[in-house]
């Protein structure tokens, strides 16, 4: 039996090939989470507003009467929505200020 070798040169002008998007990275972005301040039958409407003025970032006083109107009203409200570790600082800070807070959940 005989075997033959073929040695291929590679020269400047081979084209290369390769897998497509085999290899190609997605980038992918982390998943944004939301704290939700529950209504309780304790804390005041003066005390949780001028809590989210005081621990969510941006938050105005008009924007907290009326979040804290749905949480009322509602049972509920989304009082801020953004990366995981601002969110754990934000509900934490708000937890300890007395309000009652739902677990944080995905966005």
């Amino acid at each position: 039996m005989q075997t033959t070798l073929i040695w291929v040169a590679a020269t400047a002008s081979a084209p290369i090939v390769t897998p497509e998007r085999a290899a190609q990275v997605v980038p992918k972005h982390y998943p944004n989470y939301k704290i939700i301040v529950l209504n309780d039958d304790f804390n005041t409407f003066q005390h949780v507003a001028e809590c989210l003025v005081k621990y969510i970032p941006n938050m105005t006083p008009d924007l907290a009467w009326k979040l804290t109107n749905q949480v009322h009203y509602e049972g509920q409200a989304i009082v801020w929505v953004g990366p995981l570790e601002q969110a754990e600082l934000y509900h934490e800070q708000l937890r300890r200020a007395g309000l009652t807070m739902a677990p944080l959940e995905a966005a």
